[in-house]
Order: structure tokens, then sequence, then C-alpha cells
């Protein structure tokens, strides 16, 4: 990929989990950080689960990576 890497963590959905998108490519619905971890090495993005909360580049929307369950 070149140029900025968006990722974006939309808020919980109200039956749980949440989706999240790489560039626009929404790339399934995350329960947890290691979800969000799992999504991006199949889009070729390595990132260490301890990580997800803290990354510069991932767009937590509504709340932050401490909230999974219904909106």
């Amino acid at each position: 990929m070149s140029g900025p890497i968006r990722v974006i963590v939309h808020p919980p959905s109200p039956t749980g989990g949440r989706r999240v998108r790489v560039d626009g490519e929404i790339l399934g619905l995350a329960h947890n950080a290691a979800d969000v971890a799992e999504f991006l090495r199949r889009a070729g993005l390595e990132i260490d689960p301890s990580e997800v909360a803290v990354s510069p580049w991932i767009d937590w929307r509504g709340v932050g990576p401490e909230t999974w369950g219904p909106g």
C-alpha cells in the first residue's frame, strides 16, 4: 500500500462487536483487540494485539479500544 493507511474501528454495534475498515474496505466484525490484529494481518499489516489500542494509525470511533459490547 502506498500513502498513509487508514484503519477505522467503528462504535460497537447494537448486538456487540465493532466493524473494522482499512482504506474503506470492511474487514469484519471484531469482538476484541486480537480480532482487529488478525483482520489487519490478513490485510498484510502486521501488528501485535497488545499494540492495537495505542497504534496512531487506528481511528477508534465513538469509544476507545476498551469497549466491545452492544452500543
